[in-house]
């Protein structure tokens, strides 16, 4: 009397460990909230669909999609969690609603280390949303699970099945009442009084809600994914619990990030654009839009200043670094093919590949340039295209003294101006003008996010469209290439100078230092200014030892968390651990800290320990570093494009025994189980304006 496979079956919509829905690090998944289902942590970035069926919804930002079987089930995939505000960066979908997919059908991507790297988790949620209407159950294994392998069974009693393929899809509503009355909690209520008149639906629901958390003016700013709407309060204690969580079509309320979470479910669109309509405005904010208490010091200004530039670099940077560490990865691979001659230097296989590999630092102007606008509000395309002008041919040919023409208009002390703008003398930095830079790109998207206000004011629509981007790009450009494109390069490259001479002065101790302390950067996200000057380092100087270093500390945290997995009896705790040790040794450290290492015991200590020793040998074997990409997916990295040296093999000694070192500290010292019963909360540490550094 039951069926137990569904539209060809439940398969595991990503590579990965199968997880309990019980066991996901999210309250309204974990408390099935939003119906019965299984997780999978995935460790391959291929998306395919979990069943046979119809696409009912796709999500703006691709991090969900929904699927209803010819039998009437409708299932969720939810990628990642909190990854709404990625703004669909890390996600690649191919389908559209009413695509007909079947079981295993590739749909599309998720970029795992980029959602990893923007401090969020790939855990993968599969929910059937209508599961309880239909009285039926699901049983899903536990553990590793391949692309598209069955991962569910479903029993469902073949009359309800049969009974809702004949009927409408549930609404949300409905779908939110079924749970209640389910539920032994009292029945929600709807809050009728003071509507205005003629509100009904989605309308009412909306005004009801933004009433309980304390009315329009307590509104800071209100976003959706794909499951919630998502307000920032001013007064969180405005808000009215039990009144908002017990309306019709709201499912729970979740505090977290900040954030007054409205769980609603698949209706979550509707009840935004409600939203939206009850309190005016567009609705849509991003964390520039918050009100920031302006400091009344010195050094108060100087710390706003630091936070605020280091969230422009965050998020600038964070949808690149898959592509830098990809490139990195593959620059190592070709010196690799190139020792073992299995590619000669002087072929056009070398120059492709080259071209491949280089491609991304070379143009870095361009990419970050479209990054940047985007976090200032300014136009990516025209950012993009001043990013152009900063590496077009002529312009690096005229700041290479090897170059045909190549003149010296003037010089002011070790400043050589090496062209002219109308008379006024310009001074490229030498060999590759701006190619490979970052800085000067990104200060001309925020000139740009201040002159396209201007001059959308002053210059009449009818002729906007073309003078309006024509005004930008010569007047940016030109500010950038005479002004400040000589002393952003003079900045940071004597910024760059200074961590040079101190790895200079004794690599072996700036090595113990650096390994130490460098982890507690990736804490408060100030990471993101060191990893501009990596990439700055390695596309100019052909390598960095100051990454090199970085590799070590991201090995020790995998020993941490590697020695939590094995010691651990906690099924809950392996589930996490397994995850995050393979993470960090691709160079993504901050699940294994987030998830574990700052929670229990000592573990970030013991870790640390393994880093400074790992950052010690570093230095004193003289590791230099290649390529972009750390830890031991990162070895190519470490291949010295003349051939293999002392460099990849002192990374090979200096990695294991941070391995060695943090593994050991942290197996006898740093963990038990006992301190699950002590856990700490980690939050997300959020410096100024920018996104957060963890998980």
């Amino acid at each position: 009397m039951s069926q137990t496979e569904l539209s060809g079956g439940i398969v595991a919509p990503l590579a990965g460990t199968m997880v309990a829905i019980t066991d996901v690090p999210d309250p309204m998944f974990a408390s099935k909230a939003m119906g019965d289902g299984f997780a999978v942590a995935p460790n391959a970035d291929d998306v395919v669909a979990p069943c046979s069926g119809t696409v009912i919804m796709v999500a703006k930002t691709a991090h969900a999609f929904g699927i209803r079987t010819d039998d009437g089930l409708e299932v969720l995939v939810h990628m990642g969690i909190d990854t709404v505000e990625l703004e669909g960066a890390p996600f690649s979908m191919h389908v559209d609603v009413d695509d007909r997919v079947e079981a295993g059908q590739p749909l599309g991507r998720m970029d795992l280390a980029a959602v990893e790297a923007a401090g969020k988790s790939t855990m993968t949620m599969v929910i059937f949303l209508n599961l309880a209407q239909k009285k039926g159950s699901v049983e899903a294994a536990t553990g590793p699970i391949g692309l598209g392998e069955q991962a569910a069974t479903l029993d469902i009693p073949e009359q309800d099945a049969d009974a809702t393929a004949a009927a409408p899809a549930a609404t949300a509503t409905t779908e939110a009442s079924a749970q209640s009355a389910a539920s032994p909690t009292t029945a929600k209520i709807a809050v009728a009084a003071g509507h205005p008149s003629g509100a009904t639906g989605f309308d009412a629901l909306a005004y009801d809600i933004v009433e309980g958390i304390g009315g329009k003016d307590n509104i800071r700013n209100v976003v959706h994914c794909i499951t919630r709407v998502r307000f920032t309060l001013k007064d969180t204690e405005a808000a009215n619990d039990d009144l908002v969580k017990n309306l019709d079509g709201v499912i729970d309320v979740i505090k977290a990030g900040g954030q007054y979470q409205v769980v609603i479910g698949p209706a979550v669109e509707d009840v935004y654009d409600a939203v939206v309509r009850v309190i005016g405005g567009t609705g849509e904010a991003s964390p520039d839009d918050e009100p920031v208490e302006r400091p009344t010091t010195i050094v108060g200004w100087f710390q706003f200043g630091f936070s605020s530039l280091i969230g422009v670099i965050t998020g600038s940077m964070i949808p690149v670094i898959g592509l830098l560490a990809a490139s990195g990865i593959l620059k190592g691979i070709l010196a690799l093919l190139t020792q073992f001659g299995v590619v000669a230097s002087d072929s056009s296989t070398y120059a492709l590949i080259d071209a491949m590999s280089s491609s991304m630092f070379y143009f870095l102007p361009i990419i970050i340039g479209f990054t940047a606008a985007r976090r200032f509000g300014s136009d990516p395309i025209i950012v993009a295209i001043i990013g152009g002008v900063l590496v077009f041919p002529s312009v690096v040919s005229m700041s290479d003294p090897e170059a045909d023409g190549y003149t010296v208009v003037s010089q002011l002390g070790n400043t050589i101006f090496n062209a002219d703008f109308f008379g006024i003398p310009v001074a490229l930095p030498q060999g590759n003008a701006y190619a490979y830079s970052i800085f000067p790109i990104i200060v001309a998207a925020y000139l740009a996010s201040l002159l396209e206000p201007q001059l959308k004011k002053y210059i009449p629509a009818v002729v906007r469209m073309i003078f309006a981007p024509l005004l930008e790009v010569f007047i940016i450009s030109t500010v950038m290439l005479v002004v400040f494109g000589p002393i952003i390069m003079t900045i940071s490259g004597g910024v760059a100078n200074g961590i040079n001479g101190v790895l200079e002065v004794n690599y072996a101790i700036a090595g113990l230092i650096i390994g130490a302390l460098y982890q507690c950067l990736v804490i408060f996200g100030l990471h993101w200014a060191v990893i501009p000057l990596v990439a700055s380092q390695i596309a100019i100087d052909g390598s960095s030892p100051l990454n090199a270093i970085i590799s070590a500390t991201m090995v020790a945290q995998g020993g941490g968390a590697l020695a939590i997995w094995i010691r651990t009896r906690s099924q809950k705790i392996k589930t996490l651990a397994g995850p995050a040790t393979i993470s960090a040794f691709c160079g993504i450290t901050e699940p294994a800290m987030y998830g574990l290492n700052l929670k229990y015991g000592r573990v970030f200590i013991t870790a640390s320990a393994g880093g400074a020793i790992g950052g010690f040998l570093t230095g004193l074997m003289d590791v230099n570093m290649y390529g972009f990409t750390g830890a031991f997916v990162g070895f190519p990295s470490f291949v010295n494009p003349a051939g293999l040296d002392h460099s990849f093999f002192g990374f090979l000694i200096a990695s294991t025994a941070a391995l060695v070192v943090s593994f050991t500290l942290t197996y006898f010292f740093g963990y038990s189980d006992n301190d699950l019963e002590t856990e700490r909360a980690v939050k997300k540490v959020r410096l100024g304006k920018r996104e957060p550094a963890g998980v």
